[in-house]
């Protein structure tokens, strides 16, 4: 224990924060008096530190270097800075933030270390969702752009993600380069600041709410009754201008959780997938009768739906797969309604449904898969349409090499209207989808750890005894994507590919304490559709319970 004292007390002699600060002190207070909760919670917080990567840097905040805190976030900046220097020379960076706790310090710190190092930092105005600071890249022609968020994570994260000039996300070997020269950094307190910084005027946010509000078609329909939630962040006010300018009647908005709080008070966890997240959304769109519920992550880098049922009797949520079929079948459809052919590339991550590569196919576009993660989607060369089945979409990827919850919520309101005003619905359109290509059907065995030992044990059981059969479905071929190929680089995951075109990837998640398996099944459709998805989910409740069981889970 001593030697964990003096640990600590040499980061606090060196923490620019004083409520980390005080916070180290009362952990050592607690843990000097005997209370055995403060030592776990102390000796975690000093057990090696937050990992930089293409992520950049995600966790709980805190003191130490386990931890997210000013003196990290300090060390990571003057770490990019040098990389920047060495591999990029002089230039501006753009930095940009949410409203969590501690995303404004976050930001300021980021622009002093990098200003002190020569390299110019500009500021986003306030609060403002992440793709508007991967849109103010390319539009102030920076050479990296720095986003103080963590996205959907509980309140007690925040997180430091790092883009490069071409507006994307970092990717190997950039993220190893730049964890060396952030190890590099030994104290914080010597490290040169500068107030030179520039804040900037919403001169940025008003060229990004143009160029979103300018996706729509100028003469598609405008009549739809729309209900949105930000889920407590910071897309709401965006949203709603791009709505408005782009010509479509203000949605109804969930009152309670329209205004930014780094709390999130009336969500258990701020992400539209979680279990009761969108239950607010979806009685406001119930009382008000919308055409579609619409809903944001924290930082609007993510879009979730949710429809009318057939019968009328509720809303259900589509799944990511499902609306990243609608919204490739509309980019196609725009493309037709405007007299054009439909170029580029339709690009998805390994994880999301195979369907989108057979529509690639149909409509004369290239394909590729990438490896999870819009580091990899968003630098796809002539990418016209990319996403990955976890809400994440790149519908406008001129402007935003990223994923963008705001133009896809955009697009998916334009997609209903265009629908409405054909007295058609989304269900028909996945309807004519599954004739045409065959019903993809897709789901997910989620499981929430504490020890990630139980992953990785997990991980190696299937690696070490890979199943030959699941749901009766023989496995064809078993692909272990650490071991890379030529097409995707090294992951740590599994493939297998079943019979009937059925396939399952086992990854661990990348920001969180997950494992993640993917299910796919494929049902060919002669003629009844809603047979075909009976025949797919029992497929899937078998491939589940199948693969819980190869996994050795309980």
């Amino acid at each position: 224990m001593s030697e964990l004292i003096d640990r600590a007390r040499a980061w606090e002699a060196d923490d620019p924060d004083p409520d980390t600060r005080a916070h180290l002190d009362a952990l050592l207070d607690a843990a000097g008096s005997g209370d055995e909760i403060a030592a776990a919670e102390l000796a975690d917080c000093f057990d090696g530190t937050l990992e930089f990567g293409t992520a950049g840097l995600r966790g709980a905040l805190g003191p130490g270097p386990n931890r997210m805190n000013r003196a990290v976030v300090s060390r990571a900046a003057a770490g990019l800075a040098a990389w920047l220097a060495d591999e990029r020379g002089t230039g501006r960076v753009v930095v940009g933030y949410d409203a969590r706790h501690k995303s404004d310090a976050f930001a300021r710190d980021t622009a002093e270390v990098l200003e002190g190092a020569g390299i110019h930092a500009l500021v986003l105005p306030g609060p403002l969702p992440t793709p508007v600071l991967a849109f103010a890249i390319r539009h102030l022609g920076c050479i990296a752009g720095v986003m103080v968020t963590a996205s959907h994570n509980p309140p007690q994260d925040n997180g430091y993600k790092v883009y490069l000039g071409d507006g994307t996300q970092i990717v190997p070997p950039t993220d190893s380069q730049i964890s060396a020269r952030i190890d590099a950094v030994t104290s914080v307190a010597g490290l040169p600041r500068s107030d030179s910084w520039q804040v900037l005027g919403d001169e940025v946010r008003s060229a990004y709410l143009d160029a979103c509000a300018a996706l729509a078609l100028p003469d598609s329909p405008r009549e739809v009754r729309v209900a949105y939630t930000p889920m407590h962040g910071v897309g709401g006010d965006t949203v709603l201008q791009v709505l408005a300018r782009a010509g479509y009647p203000a949605p109804a908005v969930v009152a309670a959780q329209f205004s930014p709080d780094p709390q999130f008070p009336t969500v258990a966890f701020p992400n539209p997938e979680e279990p009761g997240a969108m239950d607010l959304a979806l009685e406001l769109g119930t009382a008000r009768g919308a055409d579609v519920i619409v809903a944001n992550d924290p930082d609007a880098d993510r879009c979730a739906a949710a429809v009318p049922l057939r019968d009328g009797g509720g809303y259900r949520m589509l799944r990511g797969d499902e609306v990243g079929a609608l919204l490739g079948w509309w980019i196609h459809q725009r493309a037709l309604r405007s007299g054009r052919r439909l170029t580029g590339c339709y690009a998805n991550s390994i994880v999301s449904s195979s369907l989108l590569s057979r529509m690639a196919a149909g409509y004369g576009v290239r394909h590729e898969e990438t490896l999870t993660g819009f580091k990899w989607i968003g630098r796809i060369p002539d990418l016209t349409f990319g996403y990955e089945e976890a809400l994440g979409y790149c519908v406008d990827p001129a402007h935003v090499g990223d994923k963008d919850g705001i133009s896809a919520a955009l697009l998916l309101v334009e997609l209903v209207a265009a629908l409405r005003a054909e007295s058609r619905t989304v269900h028909d359109v996945l309807d004519d989808l599954a004739r045409e290509f065959g019903l993809h059907a897709t789901d997910q065995l989620s499981v929430r750890v504490t020890d990630l030992g139980v992953i990785s044990a997990a991980m190696a059981t299937l690696r070490g005894t890979p199943p030959t059969s699941l749901a009766g479905l023989a496995v064809e071929s078993f692909e272990d994507l650490e071991r890379g190929s030529a097409a995707l680089p090294p992951t740590d995951g599994v493939r297998l590919r079943l019979a009937q075109d059925a396939r399952v990837i086992v990854r661990p998640s990348g920001t969180e304490p997950k494992l993640k398996c993917y299910l796919e099944v494929v049902v060919p459709v002669a003629g009844d559709v809603d047979a075909a998805r009976t025949v797919a989910a029992a497929r899937l409740a078998q491939l589940k319970t199948d693969l819980a069981e190869a996994l050795g889970l309980p």
